[in-house]
């Protein structure tokens, strides 16, 4: 059974938290509360750890998993090159569930990329998630806590009921909110592209950057 972690979602104990990031350290998988639905949480960088979570999820090999943030200014330690666009998307809509594609650079493992070695990061409006990152010093997968072609887990609950055994760390900070998983941006070049639809509009999308 993992190590379950009770954490206020506002104001998040250090101490408690720091459970966590030296479960990340270690290259084990962590449950964590997002904006949207549950995460997982592995280093994105270790080969084992990505590994472990694509066995976690029972999660085919070829899909792409997203990571969270605990700043634009992390971004630049997955992504080659920062777009003027990536900033002008993340300066409207992070922190909130809108995620931007970019090319990902050499320390990110390529499980977790797309078959053009995107990678699609974004800033939750979610304060523990926001931390974790932080105190981890380096952006965190965030794939949903569940079995792959399962529904999602919104709550701490949730996520045991169906991956308890495989998880170090279980990070509860309250239900989530639900709901749409983020709208995914392709802003390499120079005008957005969207890649999926979802919390945000496209339409919204667009509009702020008219």
């Amino acid at each position: 059974m993992p190590q379950w972690l009770t954490l206020d979602p506002e104001h998040p104990d250090p101490g408690v938290l720091r459970k966590a990031v030296e479960a990340l350290a270690a290259g084990d998988v962590v449950a964590f509360p997002t904006d949207t639905l549950y995460g997982l949480a592995v280093d994105p960088r270790r080969a084992d750890a990505a590994r472990r979570l694509f066995a976690l999820k029972r999660r085919p090999a070829g899909l792409a998993v997203p990571l969270v943030a605990a700043d634009s200014g992390q971004v630049g330690l997955v992504a080659r090159h920062v777009t003027r666009l990536a900033r002008r998307v993340a300066d409207r809509w992070w922190p909130g569930p809108v995620s931007i594609v970019l090319d990902a650079s050499a320390t990110v493992d390529p499980r977790l990329l797309t078959e053009a070695g995107t990678v699609a990061i974004r800033v939750p409006a979610h304060r523990l998630a926001r931390r974790l990152a932080a105190a981890f010093e380096h952006p965190i997968t965030a794939t949903s806590a569940n079995r792959s072609g399962e529904p999602p887990a919104a709550d701490a609950g949730g996520v045991a009921a169906s991956l308890a055994p495989e998880l170090a760390v279980l990070v509860d900070g309250g239900p989530a909110r639900g709901g749409a998983p983020s709208t995914i941006v392709d802003v390499r070049g120079a005008a957005p592209v969207l890649v999926r639809e979802g919390a945000v509009a496209w339409d919204r999308v667009l509009q702020s950057l008219a």
